[in-house]
């Protein structure tokens, strides 16, 4: 996994938009909500939301960590981005996009165009 990789896994996905956030996080978003977000200095890292049934498990896996501010909505850090293949990153950036777009109140969904 590397950066223009991710983005194109994010960037695939309806009404995303990316930003850069403290001054050294790429952060995408849909609807202005997070949903994954990338280290641009120091190691690659990656962050996203998992389901609440497999936070403990995924957190306590080797390369992987509870996301540092964001662990009590049930974000991971991926500390060893080649700990995930290319479908298993797939499949969880599609999933925490979904975990948030499912929580956009409905106004804001339609608005986007997601409802």
């Amino acid at each position: 996994m590397n950066i223009e990789t991710l983005r194109e896994f994010c960037r695939a996905l309806p009404a995303v938009t990316e930003d850069v956030k403290w001054g050294h996080d790429l952060c995408f978003s849909v609807a202005g909500k997070m949903f994954c977000v990338a280290a641009l200095d120091g190691p690659f890292t990656v962050s996203f939301k998992v389901k609440d049934e497999e936070f403990d498990e995924i957190s306590s896996s080797p390369g992987f960590s509870p996301a540092p501010y964001v662990a009590r909505y049930k974000w991971v850090l991926v500390e060893e981005v080649n700990k995930l293949s290319r479908k298993e990153w797939s499949h969880y950036i599609k999933q925490s996009y979904e975990l948030v777009k499912a929580k956009l109140p409905k106004g804001v969904a339609r608005k986007h165009g997601l409802a």
